[in-house]
């Protein structure tokens, strides 16, 4: 049975930031979320140059080599981002980036930064990126547990960015199957509200598009101080596919 994604993304620059750095993409075998880097000047022109790469991506995508082309994408669009911080005005600009290809029955999985993707399986929720934060190696080296991660005051630094550097993503693969439910957000949802809130969420709508949108409006009920932006993608059978191939 081949699959394919229902995807929207819902987005809002929260109720403290004067403009929306963050950028998504919800397509039919690709989705991403990408945050300009908080502090940076810019930030908005290199989460877009991120995700204008991956829509050309998901245009032109074959099906071969998702790993690969996913790779390649995000090598070409740090080299845009180095190009246009070239510019005094964006000097210093970053973004971080989760990206899933869907590649029959599995994602390839790119990620930098701190934007975070979430399955949820038979109700079960699971992250299955790693925040590139300096609060996340304290969480790793036991110094911090992860609720305290949750409310330091160094939450948002990231280690990681897209930057025009030479910074490979961490890559991975990531099981699919008809019924999954995938999450990608920026930092403005999972900083503020909790797992058990955002599964509750991602379990209570049948549809992407509301789930969505009450995503989003828990992080407004909680002061949404940053920008929040989420991707909802259900995974579900390709009909048409199926039928092509007789």
């Amino acid at each position: 049975m081949s699959l394919t994604l229902r995807a929207v993304t819902v987005s809002d620059q929260g109720l403290v930031r004067a403009n929306n750095e963050d950028a998504a993409l919800a397509g039919r075998r690709l989705i991403a979320v990408a945050d300009g880097v908080g502090g940076s000047p810019a930030g908005e022109v290199a989460s877009e140059l991120v995700i204008g790469e991956l829509r050309e991506l998901d245009g032109r995508w074959d099906g071969t080599h998702a790993e690969e082309r996913l790779r390649s994408a995000l090598t070409d669009a740090n080299r845009a981002v180095g190009h246009a911080a070239e510019d005094p005005a964006n000097r210093g600009m970053g973004t971080t980036v989760t990206a899933l290809l869907l590649d029959g029955d599995r994602f390839a999985v790119a990620h930098i930064g701190d934007s975070r993707g979430y399955l949820l399986r038979d109700g079960e929720l699971r992250q299955f990126t790693r925040d590139d934060t300096y609060v996340q190696e304290l969480v790793d080296r036991g110094v911090l547990t992860a609720e305290e991660a949750r409310r330091h005051p160094q939450r948002s630094l990231v280690t990681r960015a897209v930057h025009g550097q030479p910074l490979p993503p961490a890559g991975s693969w990531l099981p699919a199957r008809s019924g999954d439910r995938v999450l990608l957000c920026s930092d403005g949802l999972s900083d503020y509200v909790s797992d058990q809130a955002i599964a509750d969420a991602l379990g209570s709508f049948p549809e992407p598009q509301p789930c969505a949108e009450r995503l989003v409006k828990l992080a407004l009920q909680v002061g949404a101080p940053d920008n929040v932006t989420v991707v909802v993608a259900d995974l579900v059978a390709d009909l048409a596919a199926d039928l092509a191939a007789g």
